[in-house]
């Protein structure tokens, strides 16, 4: 066995990492200046004096994220345009120049505190682009201006699970060159919030590679370390206000972790995907895309692809004009967590027995069964290839399998799951890598005995939990 295979078997995730990645799903909130000019990306000249959000209400948000079944809110605290929600000290383009609570408001506030009133995490998103600061490109002033800010952000507000930096750039050739100082940003937000993730352009949470909801057929959370500085390169970053990079997939990238790529690597790290898209074309409001929010069936199909494919899922919500989220996608919210509430509130193997090809010592198989994420089945180390069987007790209706691994670890490199009608082992699906959670879905069947069989893996095998849902025609 190449030592390189065994050295990224035993490359763990940190605390704040595991945190995030349990969460699963949560949301985006894209607010600024934008949503009142009909603007993607705001120029920074903005008068903040079109900023007047009447009826904003915070509560209305939280509830609409919770509807969904999403466990946190990332809010733009500042985008490109420079215009702060919070009233900062380090600048006059913010809300206290506004005319929305006669200058008094802060939004951060408001939201962070509803956050904490309905049980969800909050988070913030601090662009270190900024089309209005005037030391934009004088890289020693602006990296203090812009930590500063941060400063505020993080200490204003109460704990922050996720600081998402975001690597947009539309600066030309001619345009101005600063330089950002990742590395002391980094500093701050760990002594500051030492259990906020770091996403995106920072070394917790890598970007899936594009905005359209995709997640790779094979996403591992363990990767080669140069990945952790991709997105913060500026000729790697978006650099237009253009629709179509939303939707474009980087086939080049679409291998990321495999035996080929880290065999190479000299260093690995646990960098776990996200996968972000909108609920609307736009990150921000705009009246003309009110009958254009996403069915619940493309939804479904990114949750199930992303927080089934060992990916996290942050799904946008643009508030409108009124500083309340759109009637159309409250209710495309609550459908949507209805239907995943209904198709997985049920595991047919509850009542299951299980039995394995081999077990070592305290790994038996009857943990996969057990619901305690810190218990696990595993053969003896060096193991590479084991078979699970589960007896449902009589024969069940089934379309979906959630198989997890043990979350200190991602060895799975390929399996099957069959099934036996009328005394004959069928395969039902084929898959590669399982990780924090793997969603295999397929046509219906009936049967009483599932068997999962892994094939390839490394050094060896754990399962945390194998789970089996019924069919959902409603969903």
């Amino acid at each position: 066995m190449n030592d390189n295979i065994q050295y990224a078997a035993q490359v763990k995730p940190t605390e704040r990492q595991l945190l995030v990645q349990e969460m699963e799903f949560y949301s985006f909130i894209h607010f600024t200046v934008n949503t009142y000019t009909d603007e993607e990306w705001g120029t920074g000249k903005e008068d903040p004096q079109i900023f007047n959000p009447a009826e904003l209400d915070a509560d209305q948000w939280v509830e609409a994220v919770k509807a969904a079944g999403m466990k946190g809110l990332i809010l733009t605290c500042k985008h490109h345009d420079g215009f702060c929600l919070w009233p900062s000290a380090y600048t006059e383009h913010s809300v206290k120049n506004s005319p929305w609570k006669d200058g008094q408001g802060d939004v951060v506030r408001e939201i962070s505190d509803a956050c904490r009133r309905g049980g969800i995490k909050f988070g913030i998103y601090l662009s270190p682009w900024d089309r209005h600061e005037p030391t934009y490109g004088d890289s020693d002033v602006y990296n203090e201006y812009f930590k500063n800010q941060l400063r505020e952000l993080l200490t204003g507000y109460g704990d922050i699970f996720c600081v998402w930096f975001d690597g947009a750039c539309g600066e030309g050739p001619n345009g101005k060159r600063q330089v950002y100082d990742w590395d002391a940003y980094y500093a701050l937000i760990r002594e500051l919030q030492p259990g906020a993730c770091i996403s995106v352009c920072g070394p917790d949470i890598r970007w899936c590679g594009n905005e359209a909801g995709h997640c790779r057929s094979s996403e591992w959370s363990v990767v080669p370390a140069s990945l952790q500085d991709n997105e913060k390169i500026h000729e790697n970053s978006q650099q237009q206000d253009d629709r179509e990079f939303a939707r474009k997939f980087s086939s080049e990238d679409e291998d990321l972790g495999s035996r080929n790529v880290i065999s190479e690597a000299r260093k690995l790290v646990w960098y776990p995907a996200e996968v972000n898209t909108s609920i609307r074309p736009g990150w921000f409001y705009h009246a003309s895309e009110d009958d254009k929010v996403k069915s619940l069936e493309e939804l479904l199909h990114v949750y199930e692809g992303s927080v089934g494919g060992n990916a996290t899922f942050l799904l946008n919500l643009p508030p409108d004009r009124r500083g309340l989220i759109h009637e159309n996608d409250v209710l495309r919210l609550r459908e949507l967590g209805d239907a995943i509430r209904r198709r997985y509130s049920v595991n047919l193997a509850s009542g299951a027995s299980a039995s394995a090809s081999e077990a070592t010592e305290g790994h038996g198989p009857e943990h996969t069964l057990d619901g305690d994420r810190d218990t696990f089945w595993a053969p003896e180390k060096g193991t590479e290839q084991a078979v699970i069987e589960l007896d449902l007790g009589e024969e069940q209706t089934f379309d979906r399998v959630v198989l997890q691994e043990y979350r200190y670890s991602q060895r799975i490199e390929r399996f099957t799951l069959e099934c036996q009608v009328d005394g004959i082992w069928t395969t039902i699906y084929n898959g590669t890598v399982v990780g924090y959670k793997k969603i295999c879905g397929f046509d219906a069947v009936r049967s009483r005995y599932l068997r999962l069989n892994i094939t390839e893996s490394r050094w060896w095998p754990n399962l945390s939990a194998f789970e089996v849902y019924g069919s959902d025609t409603n969903a």
